[in-house]
């Protein structure tokens, strides 16, 4: 297959990226700034057509994943950097594929779990989970990040692309070993004993083991009876103080000092960025993928931490 991955240069594309180019398909990576990579990388400024367009007439299929990174602070020139990019990069590709004249047979969307409501109560699946905005007990700044996915959203489905599928692939958190990642975070924390819960830790964790976010990408990209919005996630999201307690488990750290609320807000201040990250509940569950009859290798979080930590070691030469 050829695969075209906008905004393909952080942490989820590189991962899809490499997973793609070793299993021999022909990957091509839209990006700001170009750099070296073992497959082929294309400028594009993700609000314009221009040649890069190229790339997507002919293309088997696209994985739009552009969007400034959320990890900051809400001030009101990042919230429009965070909209803006998101919205104009999904425009652009929507157009490049209705002007195609031999458009990709589907289109993978970015999204994310986050537009669910924080909650605590049942589990929240693409049918009876419920869109947050409203919901009791979330500050009302939280909001900002479901008006976020809401567009995001809208501008793909608005899309005039009658001949390639869609999918809104509301993601959680992806955890692999590479260095910067949300995992390799968690761990440092873990090894320095500041790993204990996050607030009251009564907060769910979703999240995905990096081997089943590729293997839920080729079984979307494969099964094309998939359309429309579709939870990647784990089918067993955790409260975050099992989450923390498991991983340090797993690392074999004995303790880990519990961070309350408070002290997250001061944290989150002083290293520029948002206590949602860590104190919204999202309890989400990728029914769609499950009744189709995708088997996920990670569905424990006890597993999966084990797997991660093991190939953290191994990746870093540490004992």
């Amino acid at each position: 297959m050829k695969i075209v991955i906008p905004g393909g240069s952080g942490q989820v594309g590189t991962m899809l990226a490499r997973a793609f180019n070793n299993d021999r398909h022909e990957v091509v990576v839209l990006t700001r700034k170009i750099h070296a990579a073992d497959w082929k990388v294309i400028a594009w400024d993700a609000e314009t057509l221009g040649e890069w367009t190229d790339e997507i007439n002919g293309a088997d299929v696209v994985i739009n994943l552009a969007g400034r990174h959320v990890n900051c602070r809400y001030t009101p020139e990042n919230r429009k950097a965070i909209m803006d990019s998101r919205v104009k990069s999904t425009k652009i590709v929507g157009e490049a594929i209705a002007n195609s004249k031999n458009p990709p047979r589907a289109w993978l969307q970015a999204s994310t779990a986050t537009i669910y409501a924080h909650r605590f109560d049942a589990p929240n699946d693409e049918f009876t989970g419920i869109i947050g905005g409203a919901e009791p007990g979330a500050p009302h700044k939280w909001n900002f990040s479901i008006d976020v996915v809401k567009a995001w959203e809208r501008i793909a489905s608005e899309a005039v692309t009658p001949d390639t599928r869609k999918i809104l692939m509301r993601m959680a958190i992806t955890m692999e070993p590479d260095r910067g990642g949300t995992f390799d975070v968690l761990l440092g924390l873990v090894k320095r004993g500041l790993g204990g819960t996050n607030g009251d830790g009564r907060q769910f964790v979703s999240w995905i083991h990096d081997a089943d976010l590729i293997r839920s990408v080729y079984w979307l990209i494969d099964h094309e009876e998939l359309s429309g919005p579709i939870n990647v996630a784990s089918p067993l999201p955790i409260p975050n103080k099992d989450f923390m307690r498991i991983l340090r488990d797993a690392w074999g750290a004995s303790f880990g000092i519990p961070s309350p609320k408070w002290l997250l807000q001061i944290g989150a201040y002083f290293m520029r960025t948002e206590t949602e990250l860590v104190l919204k509940s999202r309890r989400v569950v990728p029914k769609i993928l499950t009744d189709s009859g995708f088997a996920f290798e990670f569905p424990l979080w006890e597993q999966a931490a084990k797997d991660l930590c093991r190939r953290w070691r191994h990746e870093n030469h540490s004992a």
